[in-house]
């Protein structure tokens, strides 16, 4: 008897570490997967600064309760304002780029957070080089399988301030 209870035990302990692996790995593809997708967001950013408006529309939700607080202040809800907030900084092609550093993720069934560092360099809206450091936030919500941005919300830029 003595021995079928510690067989039982080792045979639990070894399906509970099976199970917990199984989640770990899980996790860690999913934490992969949202961290491709905020990459995809700063080099669709990247895009935007050169006119290119198209990456940016893949990786955003196109549902009316995404959310967008740029650096240029304001907030715009809903798909239709997000978009055309982009078509006019993608008009604008002020180039350079954005990396993202000091990035952490949270991510729940459905949603993951993103926050991190904007860092990188820019051109004013009258033509002058710009440092840019900013903090952002960053939300993505689970889609047909994928990772979309839901909300993007940074510091603001005195010089992009209307």
């Amino acid at each position: 008897m003595k021995k079928q209870i510690v067989g039982l035990a080792v045979a639990v302990m070894v399906v509970s570490g099976l199970i917990t692996e199984g989640r770990v790995d899980a996790a860690d593809n999913e934490r992969e997967a949202v961290r491709e997708a905020a990459q995809g967001f700063y080099a669709a950013l990247n895009q935007l600064f050169v006119g290119e408006l198209e990456p940016m529309k893949a990786v955003w939700s196109h549902r009316e309760d995404v959310t967008y607080m740029g650096p240029g202040g304001g907030i715009r809800h809903g798909w239709k304002a997000v978009l055309a907030d982009w078509e006019v900084q993608a008009a604008m092609k002020m180039g350079g780029t954005v990396e993202r550093s000091d990035m952490r993720i949270t991510i729940g069934t459905n949603l993951a957070v993103v926050t991190d560092y904007e860092i990188g360099k820019n051109l004013t809206a009258d033509g002058k080089p710009m440092e840019v450091k900013i903090r952002a936030t960053n939300v993505f919500r689970k889609e047909d399988g994928q990772w979309k941005m839901i909300g993007h919300h940074t510091d603001l830029l005195p010089s992009l301030v209307k």
